[in-house]
Protein backbone atom coordinates (compact mmCIF):
# COMPACT_ATOMS: atom_id res chain seq x y z
CA UNK A 1 0.00 0.00 0.00
CA UNK A 2 2.65 2.46 0.67
CA UNK A 3 4.19 1.68 -2.57
CA UNK A 4 1.11 2.91 -4.59
CA UNK A 5 0.81 6.28 -2.58
CA UNK A 6 4.55 7.23 -3.08
CA UNK A 7 4.12 6.07 -7.31
CA UNK A 8 0.50 8.75 -6.70
CA UNK A 9 2.87 11.26 -5.38
CA UNK A 10 5.57 11.02 -7.64
CA UNK A 11 3.44 10.50 -10.73
CA UNK A 12 1.17 13.98 -9.53
CA UNK A 13 4.56 15.55 -9.00
CA UNK A 14 5.76 14.50 -12.68
CA UNK A 15 2.28 15.88 -14.03
CA UNK A 16 2.66 19.18 -11.98
CA UNK A 17 6.49 20.17 -12.92
CA UNK A 18 5.14 19.24 -16.80
CA UNK A 19 2.15 21.46 -16.46
CA UNK A 20 4.27 24.28 -14.79
CA UNK A 21 6.86 24.18 -17.58
CA UNK A 22 4.56 23.49 -20.40
CA UNK A 23 5.00 26.93 -22.95
CA UNK A 24 2.61 28.78 -24.02
CA UNK A 25 4.90 29.77 -27.17
CA UNK A 26 2.91 29.55 -30.51
CA UNK A 27 4.80 29.35 -34.08
CA UNK A 28 3.06 32.23 -36.44
CA UNK A 29 4.22 30.94 -40.30
CA UNK A 30 4.97 33.61 -42.42
CA UNK A 31 2.99 33.34 -45.81
CA UNK A 32 5.76 33.66 -48.07
CA UNK A 33 3.92 34.23 -51.07
CA UNK A 34 1.61 37.50 -49.72
CA UNK A 35 5.07 38.51 -48.03
CA UNK A 36 7.78 40.77 -49.75
CA UNK A 37 11.18 42.09 -49.59
CA UNK A 38 12.10 45.54 -51.22
CA UNK A 39 15.62 46.34 -51.70
CA UNK A 40 17.28 49.29 -53.09
CA UNK A 41 20.68 50.35 -53.33
CA UNK A 42 22.45 53.59 -54.27
CA UNK A 43 25.45 54.71 -56.47
CA UNK A 44 26.83 57.83 -56.90
CA UNK A 45 24.95 58.53 -60.05
CA UNK A 46 21.56 56.99 -59.14
CA UNK A 47 19.97 54.17 -58.06
CA UNK A 48 18.23 50.72 -58.56
CA UNK A 49 15.49 48.81 -56.90
CA UNK A 50 13.72 45.63 -57.05
CA UNK A 51 12.75 42.72 -54.53
CA UNK A 52 13.69 39.17 -52.83
CA UNK A 53 11.46 36.56 -51.99
CA UNK A 54 11.12 34.70 -48.94
CA UNK A 55 11.86 30.61 -49.27
CA UNK A 56 10.72 29.90 -45.10
CA UNK A 57 9.79 32.44 -42.11
CA UNK A 58 7.86 32.17 -38.50
CA UNK A 59 7.52 34.14 -35.55
CA UNK A 60 7.52 33.06 -32.02
CA UNK A 61 4.41 34.29 -30.42
CA UNK A 62 4.24 33.91 -26.53
CA UNK A 63 0.66 35.27 -24.76
CA UNK A 64 0.07 37.54 -28.14
CA UNK A 65 3.27 39.04 -27.56
CA UNK A 66 6.74 38.53 -30.20
CA UNK A 67 9.57 36.30 -28.58
CA UNK A 68 11.76 35.06 -31.46
CA UNK A 69 11.46 34.05 -35.33
CA UNK A 70 13.48 32.91 -37.86
CA UNK A 71 13.63 34.37 -41.84
CA UNK A 72 15.79 32.71 -45.08
CA UNK A 73 15.29 34.65 -47.75
CA UNK A 74 15.85 33.02 -51.26
CA UNK A 75 18.88 34.78 -52.77
CA UNK A 76 18.37 33.21 -56.20
CA UNK A 77 15.37 35.06 -56.49
CA UNK A 78 16.76 38.42 -56.99
CA UNK A 79 14.96 40.63 -59.42
CA UNK A 80 15.54 44.09 -60.40
CA UNK A 81 12.20 46.07 -61.00
CA UNK A 82 13.40 49.53 -61.81
CA UNK A 83 15.05 48.87 -65.62
CA UNK A 84 13.64 46.19 -68.21
CA UNK A 85 15.12 43.96 -71.20
CA UNK A 86 18.85 43.53 -71.46
CA UNK A 87 19.71 46.18 -69.01
CA UNK A 88 17.93 44.26 -66.28
CA UNK A 89 19.11 40.73 -67.16
CA UNK A 90 22.61 42.25 -66.65
CA UNK A 91 22.32 44.16 -63.46
CA UNK A 92 20.19 40.79 -62.00
CA UNK A 93 23.31 38.32 -63.26
CA UNK A 94 25.64 40.57 -61.68
CA UNK A 95 23.96 40.84 -58.65
CA UNK A 96 23.77 37.16 -58.35
CA UNK A 97 27.80 36.49 -59.18
CA UNK A 98 30.60 36.46 -56.65
CA UNK A 99 30.79 40.38 -56.79
CA UNK A 100 27.81 41.04 -55.01
CA UNK A 101 25.79 38.08 -53.29
CA UNK A 102 27.85 35.12 -55.18
CA UNK A 103 24.21 33.14 -54.82
CA UNK A 104 25.69 29.78 -56.71
CA UNK A 105 27.30 29.29 -53.68
CA UNK A 106 25.12 31.17 -51.15
CA UNK A 107 21.87 30.18 -52.09
CA UNK A 108 20.07 31.95 -48.58
CA UNK A 109 20.55 34.43 -46.12
CA UNK A 110 19.15 34.18 -43.05
CA UNK A 111 18.02 36.25 -40.12
CA UNK A 112 17.52 34.54 -36.60
CA UNK A 113 15.96 36.94 -33.61
CA UNK A 114 17.45 36.96 -30.84
CA UNK A 115 16.45 39.36 -28.28
CA UNK A 116 12.83 41.31 -28.05
CA UNK A 117 11.55 44.73 -26.21
CA UNK A 118 8.29 45.89 -26.80
CA UNK A 119 6.82 49.80 -26.58
CA UNK A 120 3.33 50.41 -27.76
CA UNK A 121 3.25 48.65 -31.24
CA UNK A 122 7.24 48.63 -31.75
CA UNK A 123 9.21 45.92 -31.51
CA UNK A 124 12.62 46.20 -31.04
CA UNK A 125 14.61 43.53 -32.47
CA UNK A 126 18.05 42.29 -32.41
CA UNK A 127 19.21 39.67 -34.48
CA UNK A 128 21.86 37.60 -36.30
CA UNK A 129 21.94 38.32 -40.13
CA UNK A 130 24.11 35.69 -42.06
CA UNK A 131 24.68 37.01 -45.75
CA UNK A 132 26.75 35.39 -47.85
CA UNK A 133 28.23 32.79 -45.35
CA UNK A 134 29.09 36.30 -43.09
CA UNK A 135 26.97 36.77 -40.25
CA UNK A 136 26.66 40.23 -38.24
CA UNK A 137 24.39 41.21 -35.46
CA UNK A 138 21.63 44.00 -36.48
CA UNK A 139 19.09 45.89 -34.47
CA UNK A 140 15.85 47.61 -35.44
CA UNK A 141 12.50 48.58 -34.87
CA UNK A 142 9.00 46.35 -36.23
CA UNK A 143 5.50 47.38 -36.00
CA UNK A 144 3.41 44.29 -35.82
CA UNK A 145 -0.46 43.90 -35.76
CA UNK A 146 -2.67 41.04 -36.31
CA UNK A 147 -1.27 39.98 -39.48
CA UNK A 148 1.27 42.07 -40.04
CA UNK A 149 5.19 42.86 -39.66
CA UNK A 150 6.72 45.82 -41.01
CA UNK A 151 10.16 47.38 -40.57
CA UNK A 152 12.84 49.07 -42.79
CA UNK A 153 16.26 48.57 -42.58
CA UNK A 154 19.72 49.59 -43.79
CA UNK A 155 22.16 47.24 -44.20
CA UNK A 156 26.10 47.60 -44.32
CA UNK A 157 26.66 45.19 -47.42
CA UNK A 158 31.24 45.49 -46.65
CA UNK A 159 30.33 43.53 -43.67
CA UNK A 160 28.99 40.85 -45.59
CA UNK A 161 32.27 40.53 -47.57
CA UNK A 162 29.99 42.24 -50.70
CA UNK A 163 32.56 44.71 -51.38
CA UNK A 164 32.15 45.34 -55.14
CA UNK A 165 32.84 49.20 -56.54
CA UNK A 166 32.74 49.94 -52.70
CA UNK A 167 35.04 53.32 -51.89
CA UNK A 168 35.49 52.01 -48.37
CA UNK A 169 37.62 49.60 -50.12
CA UNK A 170 38.60 50.73 -53.48
CA UNK A 171 40.33 53.85 -54.60
CA UNK A 172 40.11 56.07 -57.74
CA UNK A 173 35.74 54.44 -58.66
CA UNK A 174 34.79 58.04 -59.73
CA UNK A 175 31.34 58.13 -61.07
CA UNK A 176 31.26 53.82 -60.39
CA UNK A 177 31.40 54.31 -56.60
CA UNK A 178 28.52 52.16 -55.13
CA UNK A 179 27.26 53.12 -52.05
CA UNK A 180 28.42 50.52 -48.94
CA UNK A 181 24.80 50.82 -47.49
CA UNK A 182 21.55 49.46 -48.86
CA UNK A 183 18.07 49.48 -47.56
CA UNK A 184 15.43 46.95 -47.47
CA UNK A 185 11.52 47.24 -46.96
CA UNK A 186 9.97 44.43 -45.39
CA UNK A 187 6.40 43.48 -44.90
CA UNK A 188 5.93 40.17 -43.93
CA UNK A 189 2.29 38.34 -43.74
CA UNK A 190 0.87 35.75 -41.14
Amino acid sequence: MKMNVLKGALATTVILALVAFTSSIEKKKVNIKESTIQWTGEKLTGSHEGTIELSDGYFLMEDGELVGGEFTADMTTIDVTDLEGDSRQKLMGHLKSDDFFGVENYKTAKFVINTVAKKGDIYGISGDLTIKGETNPIAFDMKMNENTATTNLTIDRTKYNVRYGSGSFFDNLGDNTIYDEFDLAINLKF
